[in-house]
């Protein structure tokens, strides 16, 4: 059986699904059952049984037989929260409660890290560089980094492990994240409501309005990256996933006026002082990596990835 844990939330759902397209139904789906809000994320997928959050780690221990594989997704992934011990609780230690079982009884494991780990980005976004030196710019992003330079550690490892460090996701499925939803579902909110877009405006002198850029990548492209370290269970280590190419927030929101057939209307306002001394004005993935083990796949453009996910999942025509 294949585990997905945060199997109810937005990568998680879309990965279910991707599975059971490629036959696969024998799965066990981990997340916190009571948040109602992901149920639609569900549904008409099978698998064989949902466990939550918070037996998985005893349930595993007593049944690790009946497991062949995890996708280690669940996370509390709130940039904003400044509370370390949340992260520490959820992100560090119950990942490497994880890790030390799917070590003891040699169970492969993918698990999610992110391009939050890179902080400013001064550093680059290249995942074959020394990862000591990083250094994230919020608790979240610091819990992905101490989970990752302890599995670096480890002497002793499952017989094969791989941390996706996921750059800026979109796609079906992430309504239940609010304020931590893409800004194309944003967008496609306040253009349908009021035909003008709000953007952050810059405050450096060196970035205009608008042109902070990042590296956005479709969650059908991420999922993708998932199965095939399922399917190809060789070369163990940390990979970004993203497109390896960086985009404005202009260029991704005149992509969603266009797919509304409305003309381009942008305000830009303040950035929040609550995440401004953490605000990230340019990430770009290096995927030479993942290219170099045999991952051949293109990525969904900018352009076709937001045109998909307006016209095929929230147009109300759709």
């Amino acid at each position: 059986m294949i585990v997905i844990t945060g199997a109810r939330g937005f990568i998680g759902s879309n990965l279910v699904q991707s599975l059971n397209n490629e036959g696969f139904t024998q799965l066990i789906l981990v997340d916190e059952l009571e948040k109602t809000a992901k149920d639609s994320n569900l549904e008409s997928l099978q698998f064989e049984k949902s466990i939550h959050r918070s037996t998985f780690i005893s349930w595993l221990s007593e049944h690790f037989e009946l497991v062949d594989f995890i996708f280690h997704l669940g996370a509390r992934t709130d940039t904003t929260e400044l509370d370390e011990t949340i992260f520490n609780q959820l992100n560090l230690n119950y990942s490497k409660a994880l890790f030390k079982i799917c070590t003891e009884h040699q169970i492969p494991v993918v698990y999610a890290s992110s391009a939050a780990t890179y902080g400013d980005g001064n550093l680059g976004y290249n995942d074959t560089k020394e990862i000591k030196q990083l250094k994230p710019l919020n608790p979240y992003g610091w819990s992905k980094q101490n989970f990752d330079l302890w599995v670096n550690e480890q002497t002793n490892t499952p017989p094969f492990w791989a941390g996706l460090k996921f750059f800026n996701v979109y796609g079906k499925h992430e309504n239940h994240k609010g304020r931590m939803a893409s800004v194309i579902l944003h967008a496609y909110k306040q253009i349908s409501t009021t035909k003008r877009m709000q953007l952050f405006m810059s405050h450096r002198e060196d970035v205009a309005n608008g042109e902070q850029k990042r590296d956005f990548i479709a969650v059908e492209d991420v999922v993708n990256i998932c199965i095939f370290f399922y399917k190809n269970q060789k070369f163990s280590g940390l990979y970004n996933v993203g497109t390896g190419q960086a985009r404005s927030f202009n260029d991704l929101v005149s992509a969603v006026f266009k797919s509304l057939n409305e003309e381009i209307d942008i305000e830009y306002i303040p950035t929040p002082l609550d995440i401004r001394h953490a605000y990230q004005y340019f990430t770009q993935a290096d995927m030479n990596k993942l290219r170099s083990v045999g991952y051949s796949k293109a990525f969904l453009s900018l352009e076709d990835g937001v045109k998909k996910y307006i016209q095929a999942y929230l147009s109300p025509s759709s």
